[in-house]
């Protein structure tokens, strides 16, 4: 039977002990046998459409998401009278040549998910009203993101981290913006990668990490010089499974 972590501390080492590196794990498959989302689903008209009149769709369960309810972590959090409750944005850059998804590169001193690479965003404060709210508020924060030029169309279902955070992700088409000015302590790049490169089955890589709890799957999407994994590669696989209905 595996061993079930006895603190919230025991079970973030578990997930992802010091030191982990994602690209190095071998790939289990590559998802290009999946259904491709139709071209026309990448339009912003589109997807206003597909979120205002979403189709039957079944989110995909991680093995993070299974891991975070096994281990108990965010009951533990909320237990201890810590905040639970997160937002961030998809940004979906408005360019000539389609839809970009801005990303950004975390410093690598914060505790949480050092160095790797996600969407701006963060905990919800108090004094935010939605999840919506907390996804602009952060991302103003952290990049300079002008919430006068995002339009929010919508949001996917709520992402457990192992970090013990349950995670609103909301999806917004932004007007693209001459530079960014980054929070220098959380944020360490942004970049953008075109939305059909990311919702291509093609670029989904599932990896699979063998620890003393057996072995766990996750998704990775590398693009360049830059490697999407975990909670963000898992995000965009349930706007991939929205989208590809």
């Amino acid at each position: 039977m595996p061993k079930i972590p006895e603190t919230e501390e025991d079970a973030i080492n578990v997930a992802a002990p010091p030191g982990f590196d994602a690209q190095a794990i071998p790939i289990h498959e590559v998802c290009s046998n999946q259904r491709k989302v139709p071209i026309e689903h990448l339009e912003p008209a589109s997807l206003r459409a597909r979120f205002e009149s979403p189709p039957v769709w079944q989110p995909e369960i991680t093995d993070e998401n299974r891991h975070v309810i096994a281990s108990d972590i965010i009951a533990k959090r909320n237990a201890a009278g810590k905040v639970t409750k997160a937002a961030v944005l998809i940004p979906l850059v408005l360019k000539e040549d389609g839809l970009w998804v801005l990303l950004t590169q975390r410093t690598n001193h914060l505790r949480d998910h050092a160095g790797q690479i996600s969407f701006p965003g963060g905990r919800m404060d108090s004094e935010d009203q939605s999840p919506h709210e907390t996804a602009l508020r952060e991302s103003e924060e952290e990049i300079g993101l002008d919430r006068k030029q995002v339009e929010i169309i919508g949001h996917l279902p709520q992402y457990l981290t192992v970090s013990g955070y349950s995670v609103t992700p909301v999806v917004g088409l932004v007007q693209a913006q001459a530079e960014y000015v980054l929070d220098e302590f959380e944020v360490a790049d942004v970049f953008e990668v075109p939305l059909r490169f990311l919702l291509d089955p093609a670029n989904h890589q599932v990896r699979v990490w063998q620890s003393e709890q057996g072995g766990r799957r996750f998704y990775s999407m590398p693009y360049e010089n830059r490697f999407i994994w975990g909670a963000t590669a898992g995000m965009l696989r349930n706007l991939y499974h929205l989208l590809k209905v």
